[in-house]
């Protein structure tokens, strides 16, 4: 098992929804987090909810930002002087069919959910790699593994991020690096009322699969607990998502099969 207890977590965003549950459940085990989003005001709550709330560090932050995220890197080593993980949680969903999708909101997906990760990332490198080694967590999900109708550029976006995190973990293992991806089914979180449309206004709305989903503290608590465990691919849904990761690792031709009868809003 792996501990935490006073290690620097990095948590992207940590102003609701996963970030916030995975938050919780990092300081009552004892770690010391970085908290970033761009709403300060909710960074703040969270923090104030927190176990030890005081020895956490509120880092506000539009990741899309590249000059703001050197700041924050750069913020972190003077004021910390190290990182023991980074969890990339930031992101945003998409619910409109490919063909009602501007090119402007495929791209605004690709930039928050791939290319602003994968920059944040190789800042935080040097301060993860400071001690010989560190974790990096990336925060995919199982739409980047099979596609889903709603979901054309943020399933692509999503799959990058995986795909970019297997080159990472391969290239940077001798430097003790250790790179995981979690992949999320469905959690009860906002993400579906944040989702982008297709002219790339937010949904406004929850769907029903999201609705009727586990909660966002039971899935930060299996997510923990498997990090403990030093997994590094990790599946967390319900039954149907993880039958259709597993399947599209088995058989393909079945999981398109089973995508287009199934219910994802």
């Amino acid at each position: 098992m792996i501990a935490v207890k006073n290690k620097v977590i990095w948590i992207t965003g940590a102003s609701g929804g996963i970030g916030e549950a995975l938050a919780r459940e990092l300081a009552a085990d004892g770690a010391r987090l970085i908290l970033s989003a761009r709403r300060h005001s909710e960074l703040q709550r969270v923090r104030d909810s927190l176990a030890n709330s005081t020895a956490h560090l509120l880092l506000p932050l539009d990741i899309t930002d590249s000059s703001a995220v050197t700041s924050a890197v750069a913020t972190i080593q003077q004021q910390i002087g190290g990182l023991d993980w980074l969890i990339n949680n930031a992101g945003i969903s998409q619910r409109a069919l490919i063909l009602d999708t501007t090119a402007d909101t495929d791209r605004k997906l690709f930039e928050v959910d791939y290319f602003a990760q994968v920059n944040l990332t190789r800042q935080a490198l040097p301060l993860l790699l400071a001690d010989g080694g560190g974790k990096v967590v990336f925060v995919s999900s199982v739409a980047g593994l099979v596609g889903t109708q709603y979901r054309g550029s943020y399933s692509a976006a999503k799959a990058a991020l995986h795909l970019w995190a297997n080159s990472l973990r391969a290239e940077m293992f001798e430097q003790g690096l250790t790179v995981v991806t979690i992949f999320p089914g469905f959690v009860k979180t906002e993400v579906s009322r944040n989702a982008l449309t297709g002219d790339g206004s937010a949904l406004g709305t929850m769907d029903d699969a999201q609705a009727n989903a586990m909660t966002a503290d039971a899935f930060a608590e299996k997510a923990v607990k498997a990090l403990l465990k030093g997994k590094n691919y990790i599946v967390i849904g319900g039954l149907k998502e993880r039958l259709a990761a597993l399947v599209s690792r088995l058989s393909p031709e079945l999981l398109y099969k089973m995508i287009r009868k199934s219910k994802v809003r």
